[in-house]
């Protein structure tokens, strides 16, 4: 931003407007005449201008050194048109992936490529087909950077604010203002002047031409003044010396352009102009002042002053800030145009600088280096993650070297390392990592699942290096590592493999468990699930159960020395627990889950999850983990497991989520513990019955962050409270059909755990659940709170997955274990007190029935609603009163549940007789039941760059299927996408693709595949609100292939396939 003594500064010079510095070529009449344009000249100029001015929508593809993934609108005008080059900013051509169109005054819209970004100056080019616009008469813009001086009348005509056409008029003010800082951690021109004027362009007008009444270009703007109508235009010269270089090139338009090199000289060096009166204080001798001022042009008030050096650059420990410039190979330079015009010319050159320092002169030789051998060309993208080498820009900004490993986007696994943006990799997995070379060498001997040290550097902590773990994915969230390079001559960068790939799966014996004997489960002395090995041998697997043997006993004494060494440790911690909280630590884990970006299904509505979960069940080869669905929210998840008992982290894998109740079950692999931590590990013990009462005495134990078990003696307020959560923005899983417990006091709502007896039995799980909350009239705030959840339906599936459930096989630990179904009335229900029933007219024979039924809770059951394609859609209808089913009557969720349970015990087929009430009127229904699984949702698409899916439960609970077909849901979308790029969002279905109607994910397959690279495709689309819509968007099968990402329930694995991609050799 301006400081306000350089504005006083400056106004010395504005008053010289009839002097101009002879370096910088402004050799143009008295401003004066410039004042005589008329209104007439000015249409003139302007209809030939308008023509040749163009918008620019642009899509950053990736992350890239400055600029993060994006879309959005610019503008550019014509500069060359038989050669097809249009002029805009560095910022809008990028310095990584872009994808653009151009589109001209009569909305002819052709492709555009990006030619060249210049690496420090906020200009860069793109390049058309000429002959592809047929119907537009227009010219080229001409450069005159020679024209602009102060009080010249000038106006600027862009794409300002969004508006197509918008011409703004001003007057320029300042030759001389500092070159613009934006951001710290982003794209900042310097070593130029910069022109300002009061025109007060905003968003979408980078790039536009800044005209004089002639209607030549005298500068391109390029930024603003947010608070004020400021605006900064970029000289020219340094433009069209670039634009020489690619008009020597070619004469006229070609598919793929001949590379031209624009030489580009540089010492890593950051110079600052400033006023001779500031320089006399840096100690700049009387003679050296006179000197400058005799031999620069006629008004030069300052000289060039040394304001950064970068770390390892040619001029590091050569100059210092402070230094001024006087002399570059015994010529006096006080302007940025002619020193960079003679860093230019003189690339891998020596050249001899003087300078003062402090008064001293001194003089220095240095080597020219060349600027594009520092700017990158290729990056790493690795679980979407983009690194690549330091580049010029961002080592200025953050003093580091140049060409260190940097993370432009950390993507997945950095991320989940809690590695930012923007740090600087040192080693990894124990070996230095000084190149990009060097990651990806040490990438390729990783396996999939492996855990390796990482350290790193951030620029806001220059001096201390951060240590973390960083874990490569087992499943493959992501494509295989990758290698973009960019390739000038088409303006696309290529990709290809970075390696191949070696990773060691991890794999399992598809074997089938028999049913086990149902051992008490809560008495885990000896427990087994009688799968030991992963090895078809009997007698294999017999010598390893007696190795096993014999190592645990062996281990036994250190764990009990391990107990001891804890107990002595936290004596007095041990003295004041209590039976319960001693009985129940040992089952208590910790829990870390991350989801990947790239399938963030089912609504889910963060990347990072923690809480605390209980072991139901433990033995040799497997345990498993109740926990709230706040804290594993969906399967596609990785979840790692820290134990109470013993101190280690092992990963864990999603096996069933309840499709209704707020608990899923985690598995984990006993013998990753070792034999200390085998033995040291416990289940907890279950006691589903009796159900708790109000005024019970039980005790709330959990975790601390410092995997402390944390306890506290409560008493039961509510034990069956009912929850009333509402719909969230974007619908994700909310419990319904739920009845919780209250207490009166526990430790706040980040704190879960389980409620047990004296006994240390689990009575209910303490649980986390989410809900959104309004914040004024259009946002909303998520919010956490904690209840109890009784154990009782955690016992049943834990039984079924023991004995053998009746549903679909899954490998666990290498055995496929069949899972159980849950069948259930997909109908959300809500209590209304028999008081209010009476009301609404429920005959005393109804509520003489349920108060005998349920003399505690006096209420009935009515309909909220029916989820969409459901077998209960259509027969119930809001509002109905569910008295009983099969002629029972029935006052609470789990009287449905239990019906629903037997109906898998019968034959009648899933379907229930029920009674219901309905204005005034019983009425007999029979309602059919669904049947789900624990599965969730395990097959997610992304096109286009948006990730759909079959719509989830929470979606249907709303209550609307599209009729035309609702199995494409987008559920989210990336940034830098088509679809980003068209404005197609989450939160819709999409029901015909150019008129193909897409029912559901297969169809939806089948006819995209279909579509070809660069083609432009009619989508419709049903909004959640039921609007329709129809747009069109251009497909990508460069940087957004057409992938599909699906669970195999046969290695437990999520796999990625692609379905559609681009050969780039076809390119």
């Amino acid at each position: 931003m301006e400081d306000p003594m350089e504005r006083i500064g400056s106004e010395e010079e504005s008053g010289l407007e009839s002097t101009i510095k002879e370096d910088l070529s402004m050799e143009i009449d008295p401003p004066f005449k410039e004042n005589v344009a008329t209104a007439e000249d000015w249409r003139k100029a302007l209809n030939k201008v308008v023509p040749a001015v163009v918008v620019l929508r642009t899509t950053a593809c990736r992350a890239f050194d400055t600029e993060s993934a994006s879309a959005g609108s610019a503008t550019g005008f014509v500069v060359d048109k038989r050669r097809g080059i249009i002029l805009t900013n560095r910022h809008v051509v990028k310095p990584g992936p872009v994808v653009a169109e151009a589109m001209f005054l009569n909305r002819e819209e052709i492709t555009v490529h990006p030619l060249y970004r210049d690496p420090v100056h906020d200009f860069g080019f793109f390049r058309y087909d000429p002959n592809a616009i047929q119907f537009l008469d227009y010219e080229e813009i001409p450069l005159a950077p020679e024209a602009a001086c102060v009080g010249l009348e000038i106006r600027v005509v862009g794409n300002d604010s969004g508006e197509k056409v918008s011409i703004l008029a001003g007057t320029i003010a300042r030759l001389d203002r500092d070159a613009p800082q934006y951001t710290k951690d982003g794209y900042n021109d310097f070593n130029t002047f910069y022109l300002q004027a009061a025109s007060g362009t905003k968003g979408g007008s980078s790039g536009s031409p800044v005209i004089d009444w002639q209607g030549r270009a005298v500068a391109l703007n390029a930024g603003g003044k947010t608070t004020t109508a400021s605006a900064f235009f970029l000289p020219l010269e340094r433009v069209v010396r670039a634009l020489k270089f690619f008009q020597k090139g070619g004469e006229s338009y070609t598919s793929k352009w001949e590379v031209v090199s624009i030489p580009r000289g540089t010492l890593q060096t950051t110079f600052l102009h400033k006023g001779f009166d500031e320089i006399r204080r840096l100690g700049l001798q009387s003679e050296t002042e006179l000197m400058a001022r005799h031999a620069s042009a006629q008004g030069e008030t300052g000289m060039l002053v040394v304001d950064s050096v970068v770390p390892g650059g040619p001029a590091h420990n050569h100059l210092e800030p402070g230094d001024v410039l006087v002399r570059v190979n015994r010529e006096v330079i006080t302007q940025f145009l002619r020193l960079e015009t003679l860093l230019d010319d003189s690339v891998e050159q020596n050249i001899e600088l003087e300078i003062e320092r402090g008064g001293t002169p001194l003089s220095v030789q240095l080597v020219v280096q060349d600027l594009h051998s520092i700017t990158p060309a290729h990056f790493l993208e690795v679980s979407g993650a983009v690194i690549h080498p330091l580049s010029y820009q961002q080592a200025r900004n953050f003093r580091f070297q140049c060409g260190l490993v940097y993370v432009s986007e950390p993507g997945y696994m950095l991320s989940r390392a809690a590695v930012p943006r923007h740090a600087i990799i040192k080693k990894l997995a124990g070996e230095e990592i000084s190149k990009l070379e060097d990651l990806i060498s040490v990438l390729s001997k990783l396996s999939q699942g492996s855990r390796v040290p990482l350290e790193y550097i951030s620029y806001t902590d220059h001096h201390r290096r951060k240590f973390v773990l960083v874990t490569v994915d087992r499943h493959e969230w992501y494509a295989p590592p990758q290698i973009y390079t960019r390739d000038d001559s088409s303006g696309l960068w290529t990709v290809k493999p970075a390696f191949q790939l070696e990773f060691m799966l991890p794999s399992g014996v598809n074997v089938e468990a028999t049913p086990m004997e149902h051992i008490h489960a809560y008495n885990h002395q000896g427990l087994t699930d009688g799968a030991t090995s992963m090895e078809t041998s009997s007698e294999h697997a017999s010598a390893v159960l007696h190795s096993q043997n014999e190592t645990v006993m062996l281990e036994d004494t250190i764990a009990k020395e391990n107990v001891l060494l804890r107990d002595g440790q936290g004596a007095a911690a041990v003295a004041n627990a209590s039976i319960a909280e001693r009985v129940i630590e040992p089952t208590l884990v910790m829990f870390e889950v991350h989801v990947p970006p790239s399938c963030m299904l089912d609504g889910v509505h963060s990347q990072h999850f923690s809480g605390t979960g209980v072991i139901i069940y433990h033995s040799h080869s497997m345990g498993l983990v109740a926990v709230d669905k706040n804290t594993v929210a969906v399967s596609s998840s990785d979840v790692m497991l820290s134990f109470a008992a013993y101190p280690i982290e092992i990963p864990g894998e999603v096996v069933f989520l309840h499709p209704v109740h707020n608990f899923a079950l985690v598995a984990y692999d006993s013998s990753a513990l070792g034999p200390v931590g085998v033995s040291a590990v416990q289940a907890a013990e279950l006691l589903p019955d009796p159900a708790l009462r109000r005024g019970d005495s039980v005790y709330l134990v959990g975790l601390n962050r410092s995997l402390q078990a944390t306890s506290r003696k409560s008493v039961v307020t509510n034990p069956c409270a009912t929850l009333n959560i509402g719909s969230a923005d974007c619908p994700r899983y909310r419990a319904t059909n739920m009845e919780v417990v209250e207490l009166d006091t526990d430790f706040g709502s980040a704190f879960s755990g389980v409620l047990t007896d004296e006994h240390g039995r689990v009575r209910a799980i303490w649980a986390s659940f989410s809900t959104q909350l309004k914040v004024g009239s259009n946002t909303s705030e998520d919010h956490h709170f904690v209840r109890g959840i009784p154990v009782y339906a955690i016992s049943q599936v834990l039984h079924n997955i023991i004995s053998g459930g009746n549903g679909p096989h899954l490998l666990i630990n290498g055995v496929k274990r069949p899972m159980p179904l849950i069948r259930i009335l997909e109908v959300e229900l809500y209590r209304t007190l028999l008081s209010k029933a009476r009301s609404f007219g429920l005959s005393d024979d109804w509520i003489q029935a349920l108060i005998k039924k349920d003399p505690v809770r006096r209420q009935v059951l009515r309909v909220k609603g029916c989820l969409a394609g459901s077998k209960a859609e259509n027969l119930l209808e809001q509002g109905d009163m569910v008295l009983a089913v099969n002629k029972e009557p029935v006052t609470c969720f789990r009287d449905i549940e239990n019906v629903c349970h037997a109906l898998d015990i019968g034959e009648s087929g899933g379907e229930l007789n029920m009674t219901i009430f309905r204005q005034g009127r019983e009425l007999d229904l029979v309602v059919g039941t669904d049947v789900r699984d624990g599965n969730g949702t395990t097959r997610v698409i992304n096109w286009c760059g948006c990730i759909v899916q079959d719509p989830h439960p929470a979606v249907r609970a709303l209550g609307f299927l599209p009729e035309e077909g609702h199995g494409v849901y987008v559920a989210r979308w990336c940034r830098g996408s088509p679809v980003h790029r068209y404005g197609l969002y989450a939160l819709q279905w999409i029901v015909e693709v150019n008129g193909k109607p897409t029912p559901d994910l297969d169809a939806f397959v089948n006819v995209t595949k279909e579509l070809e690279h660069g083609e432009f495709v009619r989508v419709r689309t049903i909004h959640l609100n039921s609007k329709p819509r129809v747009l069109t968007l251009k497909q990508d099968l460069h940087y957004w292939p057409t992938w599909e990402l699906r669970f195999d329930p046969e290695t437990a694995i999520w796999h990625r396939q692609t379905i559609k991609a681009l050969d780039c050799q076809n390119l």
